[in-house]
């Protein structure tokens, strides 16, 4: 029997907190067998919940110790995250990891795992918002924003919210099995894995410009997407020359002409697959592509999934 810890500190969010019971305990009901234990452990064995999210108290036999004998640790997001966590917690966690327990983290519990130590000189993830300030909190950790979870064996981190989901997935069929795993994630009503990653979900608002010089051209240029533009066409709508163009959208918007008209033309993508029945082809032609490879391309390099997988999820 695989014991399996989750740890509840004060604030946490009650749907990452329900997830590994969920599916460990629908993998159970799947195998006709209990295979995990599934026990939910706080400090003290009280926590409370994230106001925002239904405010209320859970109170638990399970405390730290708990930690001692589980052989995966799931460590759901919770309200203070930004803060420091509980210094018995920490140790616990890192004795875990020190004795070969399984340490995964829901969302912005890698803030929680990261306190330990336990991920430095490895590849992890949390939910997109806040990967740049994990990554800048703990730069000897490699953060990958676009990805739904990251598996180094013994220690799991996941992304936003609903990846929790897939994490558990993920772990179930590695204890237990593809065809157990499908069985379970049909009893959970999800899909065994989901196409792209997270990148798909990510908000990437075009670089803004100063209110002078350049909004004029950036608004000839959204408008005419749809057109072959060039940098010299760029230039000349600016009355600039290439190199002075270069350096006033560098300065101004962080970005070169060309890659802030790529992402425009892809924002313009994303805008026409949610809200249309246009073809890919008909959409890359607006949107200045050219062709629906060309924007296959570009649009999978961008938000990590298929134009066709985007408009599936957000239409």
């Amino acid at each position: 029997m695989t014991v399996v810890a989750v740890l509840a500190l004060d604030g946490v969010v009650p749907f990452e907190l329900s997830v590994p019971g969920q599916v460990f305990g629908t993998a159970n009901q799947a195998a006709g067998r209990v295979h995990y234990d599934i026990r939910v452990c706080a400090p003290e064995g009280s926590a409370g919940t994230s106001p925002e999210h239904g405010a209320f108290r859970l109170h638990t036999p399970y405390g730290l110790d708990v930690l001692e004998e589980a052989d995966t640790v799931v460590v759901p997001a919770h309200a203070g995250f930004l803060d420091p966590p509980p210094g018995a917690a920490v140790e616990a966690l890192r004795r875990a990891a020190e004795r070969g327990a399984r340490l995964a983290s829901v969302c912005v519990g890698a803030f929680t795992l990261a306190a330990t130590g336990a991920l430095d000189g490895h590849r992890a993830t949390t939910h997109w918002r806040y990967a740049g300030e994990l990554a800048r909190r703990h730069p000897r950790i490699d953060v990958d924003p676009a990805v739904l979870f990251v598996d180094h064996g013994s220690l799991i981190t996941s992304a936003g919210v609903a990846a929790g989901l897939d994490l558990c997935l993920h772990l179930v069929r590695r204890d237990l099995g593809a065809d157990l795993a499908a069985a379970t994630a049909r009893r959970t009503v999800m899909p065994l894995q989901r196409d792209g990653g997270q990148a798909q979900y990510i908000e990437h608002p075009l670089p803004p410009a100063d209110p002078g010089a350049l909004q004029p051209v950036l608004r000839w240029m959204e408008d005419n997407l749809h057109r072959p533009l060039t940098l010299a066409d760029i230039a000349s709508r600016a009355n600039a020359s290439v190199r002075t163009l270069n350096r006033h959208f560098r300065s101004q918007t962080g970005t070169t002409p060309l890659q802030w008209l790529l992402r425009a033309r892809i924002h313009r993508a994303q805008q026409l697959l949610e809200t249309t029945a246009l073809s890919v082809a008909h959409i890359a032609d607006r949107t200045g592509f050219g062709s629906p490879t060309t924007l296959r391309h570009h649009f999978t390099r961008h938000t990590g999934t298929s134009p066709q997988a985007y408009r599936a999820t957000f239409r």
